[in-house]
């Protein structure tokens, strides 16, 4: 006799009640107000670890829905940030919580994009599912922190414009699990590892303890991010029969618009698994 399937997760005043991952993935994307997604994030998190939604094949959106605002544009419109008075550090939280807002969307697309499905000959084991969706919920509990501060600092999410390309790694790589992992943890992730330490010491330099606090915390768990993308990296190459070093750079050089920026942190992505002679050779001089 066949097992029953595991009954639906309900989320307490709401009609969330998905049965797969793909679903559960879907409902995170599709939802357009961004509070909302950061919660329906952390009820999709919770559907998975108490395992009851199962692992079928299911569709994921071309692109996520968003809210009315920010207006976004083209990264060549955006105006240039500053670290100069408050309205300088409210820019740069705004636009760390549009990065957090699609990376809450990349987690559940590549979660939910290869639910029930194999790379190659190779099937995903559902540690690789746990972890995309623990970095999902990461980064949920991110925007939330974000937005707490915007709020606190007289505005929120929305405010200003935010750009638009954040989401073309995906659209770029959605048929290929090897491209995905190289060109969103491994490298828009890994460039955090490398941009937020002296981010964290100017707002400290400005007396703003409670953005770097934040900081701080999101820097230790991209961290993380960027090594389960190093594992399952290596993995499916191992699997393939692929050099994960050759396989990398192809795949950037392939998917990824533009050049590697240095300086680059090696010691936290050494740390995190991420070699130096996978990126160098693609960087700008």
């Amino acid at each position: 006799m066949s097992e029953a399937p595991p009954a639906p997760f309900i989320a307490e005043g709401t009609s969330f009640a998905p049965h797969s991952l793909a679903q559960a993935a879907r409902a995170v994307l599709e939802c357009p107000d961004a509070d909302e997604k950061a919660r329906l994030a952390h009820e999709a998190a919770k559907c998975w670890r108490r395992g009851a939604l199962t692992l079928v094949p299911g569709e994921m959106p071309d692109r996520p829905n968003r809210p009315a605002k920010p207006e976004l544009l083209s990264p060549n419109q955006m105006p240039r940030r500053t670290f100069k008075g408050p309205r300088g550090r409210f820019a740069l939280l705004h636009a760390l919580a549009h990065i957090e807002l699609n990376a809450i969307d990349l987690a559940f697309d590549i979660a939910g994009r290869f639910a029930g499905r194999t790379v190659g000959e190779t099937p995903l084991p559902r540690a690789f599912f746990d972890d995309w969706i623990a970095v999902g919920d990461d980064e949920a509990r991110h925007f939330a922190a974000i937005q707490a501060r915007l709020r606190a600092m007289g505005g929120c999410y929305g405010d200003l414009p935010a750009h638009d390309g954040l989401w073309q790694a995906a659209e770029e790589t959605r048929h290929d699990a090897l491209a995905r992992l190289a060109v969103v943890p491994l490298v828009l992730e890994a460039r955090g590892l490398d941009v937020t330490p002296p981010m964290i010491e100017r707002l400290m330099g400005a007396g703003d303890h409670d953005s770097a606090d934040i900081l701080r915390m999101i820097y230790r768990e991209e961290q993380q991010h960027v090594a389960a993308g190093a594992r399952w990296f290596n993995y499916l190459c191992d699997a393939g029969n692929l050099d994960p070093q050759t396989t990398f750079q192809t795949l950037v050089r392939k998917h990824f618009r533009g050049l590697l920026k240095p300086p680059f942190n090696t010691d936290a992505r050494d740390a995190a698994g991420l070699e130096r002679s996978f990126y160098e050779p693609l960087a700008s001089r």
